[in-house]
């Protein structure tokens, strides 16, 4: 039986890779613009010809992952979310400043990176199958100039109902959780929504929640048009358990400081218990 693989857009769209030496990986340089609040500070440094170095206005963060992988493994590879969440992150310095942020499904972890340049702690989790943790500590460590706080990489399934002293002590820490390019798989759905309830409703903390995610539009002929049923599956996850939360849609009127095809398709939710 053939194996089917998929390829993100993202692959598609960058240029400047090149091969790692783990087999059908690849190292990507993502380039961002440095909002006004974040630029280094000029120290007034010189070259070695004694010339001023400018301030730099752009960043650069190296990330290894996939180039296609079969759908149980999507996580290895980088998705549009990620780079819509991690613009919202720049975009909002003093919601992220000092928190405990947790990100759930974090793939290869450029979001979780993002977010540590502000926070006081990022606690990145995902499945510990295939070479997805030890992913996202190398990402980490390739980056690590740009973290600025304490940065955890931690399995989470959602599938399992027990969790880890140190996973439940960072949770309980949280303040933000974050997700991207989680909501794909209806099972997978389904287990995500329980994973976000039992965090929102553990404790008296007021967590915001950040899901980010591409619609993928298909047509039925059930229904006769076209549908996201991906996003819409996720809506009636909420809906069916009776879960008081608010769920709002964040306007993508914040810049864009990646490069990226922001498509009209992708969306921002924020989520709070009521």
């Amino acid at each position: 039986m053939a194996t089917f693989k998929i390829t993100s857009e993202i692959h598609a769209e960058r240029s400047r890779s090149h091969e790692s030496w783990r087999q059908n990986y690849v190292v990507t340089q993502f380039a961002f613009e440095y909002p006004p609040h974040m630029k280094p500070k000029n120290s007034m440094t010189y070259d070695h010809d004694g010339d001023l170095v400018l301030e730099k206005k752009e960043g650069k963060l190296l990330i290894e992952h996939s180039i296609s992988t079969q759908l149980e493994l999507v996580g290895l590879q980088l998705w549009r979310g990620a780079f819509l969440l991690a613009d919202y992150i720049m975009a909002n310095p003093r919601e992220f400043e000092h928190q405990n942020v947790v990100e759930l499904g974090s793939g290869v972890g450029l979001t979780s990176i993002v977010a540590a340049m502000l926070a006081r702690e990022v606690t990145c989790t995902d499945i510990d199958l295939g070479e997805i943790l030890p992913l996202i500590k190398r990402n980490a460590q390739q980056n690590s100039k740009y973290i600025r706080g304490k940065f955890n990489v931690m399995a989470l399934n959602f599938k399992d109902t027990e969790w880890s002293k140190n996973l439940k002590r960072k949770l309980t820490e949280s303040t933000i959780i974050l997700a991207a390019d989680v909501i794909y798989d209806d099972n997978i759905t389904e287990h995500f929504v329980s994973t976000l309830e039992r965090i929102l409703h553990s404790d008296d903390t007021r967590r915001i929640v950040y899901v980010a995610m591409e619609k993928r539009f298909v047509f039925t002929i059930a229904h006769l048009d076209s549908v996201a049923p991906s996003y819409e599956e996720f809506r009636r996850c909420i809906s069916r358990r009776g879960l008081k939360w608010s769920v709002e849609e964040v306007k993508l009127e914040f810049p864009q400081y990646f490069k990226y095809d922001r498509v009209k398709e992708l969306v921002l939710m924020k989520i709070q218990r009521i």
